[in-house]
């Protein structure tokens, strides 16, 4: 392997190889009414008749109880950043840095991956109150790219104690 170098090309910062990877999914009862919800511009959860947890996305089943979860919950999709990360290096689609976070929305009981926008990266923290940003109606599609991102609100920071256990 020879191996050269061009000083006027500097160094590599990012590599994109075509990768393409062809499946089928097939949701379940409570995937497929939680994909509807997201296209009507709802979130929707579902609590577990035994411990009262509620998960977002919705599973079918508490993985801590191992019953059934019939009960759906409408959530607001407001939450609070619980952890987060600053990416420095350009990725397709995204300009850097980004911000990705988990998110406890409120009413779930587990946190949830979005990226964080309108919003300088260094003003992101822990217990910062966010709201989603939809897609407009007309592009909605049962899945959950119709919220774009998360975006700071004007409430203020949330107690440590109320997410603690996220962290």
């Amino acid at each position: 392997m020879t191996e050269t170098t061009d000083a006027a090309l500097g160094p590599v910062t990012i590599v994109e190889t075509p990768i393409s990877l062809d499946f089928s999914y097939t949701p379940g009862v409570a995937a497929s009414r939680f994909l509807r919800s997201l296209q009507q511009g709802k979130l929707v959860g579902q609590r577990c008749p035994k411990c009262q947890k509620v998960y977002m996305p919705p599973r079918g089943a508490c993985s801590m109880c191992g019953v059934a979860t019939d009960e759906e919950v409408e959530l607001s999709g407001k939450g609070t950043v619980t952890t987060f990360c600053v990416t420095r290096i350009p990725s397709p689609g995204l300009e850097a840095p980004y911000v990705s976070a988990w998110i406890l929305l409120d009413g779930a009981d587990i946190t949830s991956m979005f990226l964080i926008q309108e919003v300088d990266p260094a003003d992101v923290r822990l217990g910062m109150r966010v709201e989603p940003v939809w897609v407009d109606d007309s592009d909605r599609k049962s899945d959950l790219g119709n919220i774009k991102y998360y975006r700071p609100i004007d409430e203020p920071d949330a107690e440590y104690d109320t997410y603690k256990a996220y962290v």
